[in-house]
């Protein structure tokens, strides 16, 4: 697993592939954004430039501008007076919000979403469990990344969750750069998820035992950073 310090190094953008279809080239590069934002390709307190993001994704600076500017509304981003952007850096009382923001959200969509999870949804998710504990076996930090959140977005977005899903992607995408950055320190062998066990809980339909495990799959996971960890993350983003 690389360091942390090494992730910090620079920003680099890496084009997801999107259908070429009617939407616009400002929606384009929004789309690019949030996948880097997600994905963890921006690292808190690391700064850049409107006209190095449009460079890397080989854009004018206007679309770039235009997606920045919503990202930024969203909080996913902050602006800064020397026309640079960052991700905004992450504190204990701020990640403490969010898990709790997370728990609150997600177990209200799983308990939403349990009717309508089918034997071929519930195949599904079983398939992206099994990818994220090989993505851990092999220590493969981008993808344990994308399998993660894809096993979450997977289980919620499905029934009466339309209100609920924008909330979550909200929440994912002021967590996500830091969470990167986290695991890139502690290392994926100290992570530990209860996917199986809300899955286990799917098949029995058990709510009760489904909002234990996703509870405890957020509580156990960035909300156990111990105070040696914080010390050492702070040091690194100042």
């Amino acid at each position: 697993m690389p360091s942390s310090a090494s992730t910090r190094d620079q920003t680099l953008l890496s084009p997801i592939s999107i259908p070429e279809t009617t939407i616009t080239r400002q929606e384009w590069v929004y789309r690019q954004l949030k996948e880097a934002i997600l994905s963890g390709q921006f690292v808190p307190g690391r700064s850049v430039t409107l006209r190095g993001i449009a460079a890397m994704l080989d854009v004018s600076p206007t679309p770039v501008r235009e997606a920045l500017r919503r990202l930024v509304a969203e909080r996913a981003l902050e602006a800064h007076g020397n026309r640079r952007i960052s991700v905004p850096q992450m504190t204990r009382e701020k990640l403490a919000d969010i898990c709790a923001a997370r728990v609150s959200l997600e177990t209200l969509a799983a308990e939403c979403a349990l009717p309508a999870i089918d034997s071929k949804r519930l195949a599904h998710l079983w398939r992206l469990n099994e990818q994220v504990d090989e993505a851990v076996e092999n220590r493969d930090l981008g993808a344990y990344l994308r399998r993660h959140r894809e096993f979450h977005f997977t289980f919620y977005d499905v029934g009466r969750t339309s209100v609920l899903m924008p909330l979550i992607e909200s929440v994912w995408l002021q967590f996500s750069p830091f969470m990167r950055l986290a695991i890139d320190h502690i290392g994926v062998d100290y992570l530990v998820d209860r996917h199986a066990e809300a899955l286990h809980a799917v098949e029995r339909h058990d709510i009760g035992a489904l909002r234990f495990a996703l509870e405890a799959d957020v509580r156990e996971g960035l909300g156990s950073l111990t105070e040696a960890d914080w010390k050492s993350l702070e040091t690194e983003t100042d």
